[in-house]
């Protein structure tokens, strides 16, 4: 389950540091080359709580291996796509795979284990989450670099067919058949205007500034908030009705998703942004080559399992306060980055990022794996693929805002102020984000179930 975890996270950071290389040989263009990110990352979002619902209707362990073998079977047409446009479209249906795939995890998880166990497994299922955001950057700069039988950037994308298939196998053997014991029918209504929604503000952001913000990003974010209020407005009244809408406002008077789904957003937003941002000035910026920019994360992937294993023993004596002393943690971490940027920008080695990478990591680590187990912690076992649908889109739509805002933020100045100076400039945007989550954090259920 955890591997199915692994493989779409890993698939939204992995093409970052692949971009360049893509871009010399499709001859893609910046507005091609954001689609490649975003066309992923918009289907895997709009998908994501339709693929929670079906999982509870048709069973998690059948949805679970439809979505393992699609995700195999697009990131071969993804690995084998001979021009940009071709890629793009495989990267939508990859990203409609894996929302398929990923809310079957945490909805088995949630539905087959309880107490000690369960806290265990989703302790797992958040240090699995936040490891794969940063291995996917790593990873992806090892086999770029490494042009396996001359296969370049395709490597990033061929490598999960051997992987998927290895899932497969494990998950037939293993993984438990669960469902809902109410299962409930397609909310059509409000699975249109929720992914009409998403598309209206993360495509126009996303790719708003490689396209010159033409008329129709403009009308896409002027039409956000009233389709976001129609659709609040249609599931309220199919909540009220006794009905079965696709995102039950009900569940936001469970007390830990009320208070902990606010906190994933402007924690994602930023490592979202983050990762995006570091990439492409350290490629760009010092002229880093693939792998060196990859590792200069491997402190922060590093320090992240560290923390996320010390967790749960952390909760137990000091309960949701980890997560506050996690955020003042990565907040140090990003300001020491910013330091050393602003110090020597041009020198800056891999030893000069390192404390703070590290720092940044390891407060992220005493946070994610909190977040998740107080976000599910009062989700009855029946709404388990509704709860982790919520959950995980959330986190994805906001990992994609953060490309979009943080990205688009960096790449404006970057013109005029310069590579270094704009980093700074972005790195404090990422700072105010996590002074956001620290006065959130206050706010959650002291205990921790």
């Amino acid at each position: 389950m955890l591997l199915g975890a692994a493989l779409p996270l890993i698939d939204f950071f992995i093409v970052n540091v692949a971009l360049p290389t893509m871009d010399h040989d499709l001859h893609a263009g910046p507005a091609v080359l954001e689609l490649v990110v975003a066309g992923y990352g918009v289907a895997y979002a709009v998908l994501l709580v339709l693929g929670g619902r079906l999982g509870d209707t048709f069973g998690r362990r059948r949805l679970f291996l439809a979505g393992m073998a699609a995700f195999g079977l697009t990131s071969l047409a993804c690995g084998l796509a001979p021009d940009a446009w071709s890629l793009v479209g495989a990267r939508v249906a990859q990203g409609a795979s894996a929302a398929l795939m990923l809310p079957q995890v945490l909805a088995t998880i949630h539905s087959s284990t309880s107490g000690t166990r369960r806290a265990r497994a989703l302790s797992m299922y958040g240090a699995t989450a936040g490891l794969s955001m940063v291995a996917g950057q790593i990873l992806g700069g090892v086999l770029v670099a490494a042009d396996i039988a001359g296969t370049g950037w395709r490597a990033v994308f061929l490598v999960n067919v051997p992987v998927a298939v290895i899932g497969l196998v494990l998950a037939v053997r293993t993984v438990p058949e669960t469902r809902s014991n109410r299962p409930a029918p397609v909310d059509v209504p409000g699975t249109v205007l929720l992914a009409l929604s998403l598309i209206t503000l993360m495509v126009p952001l996303t790719e708003g500034r490689a396209a010159g913000w033409p008329l129709w990003t403009w009308l896409a974010l002027g039409a956000f908030p009233f389709v976001a209020a129609a659709f609040y407005v249609v599931e309220r009244r199919a909540d009220r009705a006794g009905g079965t809408p696709l995102l039950p406002p009900s569940l936001f008077a469970l007390s830990g998703l009320r208070r902990g789904l606010p906190m994933v957003v402007p924690f994602s937003i930023g490592f979202g942004g983050f990762m995006f941002v570091i990439a492409v000035a350290l490629q760009q910026g010092l002229r880093y080559g693939p792998v060196e920019a990859g590792l200069a994360l491997a402190p922060m992937a590093t320090t992240f399992f560290v923390a996320s294993l010390m967790g749960p023993r952390l909760v137990g004596r000091f309960g949701s306060r980890v997560v506050t002393a996690g955020g003042l943690i990565q907040a140090v971490g990003i300001a020491m980055l910013m330091v050393a940027v602003w110090r020597d920008w041009q020198g800056l080695s891999l030893a000069g990022l390192l404390p703070g990478v590290a720092l940044a990591g390891f407060g992220q680590g005493l946070q994610l794996p909190v977040l998740i187990r107080i976000v599910l912690a009062d989700v009855p076992s029946e709404r388990a693929g509704v709860g982790s649908g919520v959950m995980v889109t959330t986190q994805q739509s906001a990992l994609a805002l953060g490309v979009a805002t943080l990205g688009t933020l960096f790449l404006s100045l970057e013109p005029s102020m310069g590579m270094g100076d704009a980093l700074v400039i972005t790195l404090a945007a990422q700072l105010a984000a996590i002074a956001l989550t620290l006065l959130l954090s206050l706010r959650l259920p002291r205990a921790v179930a």
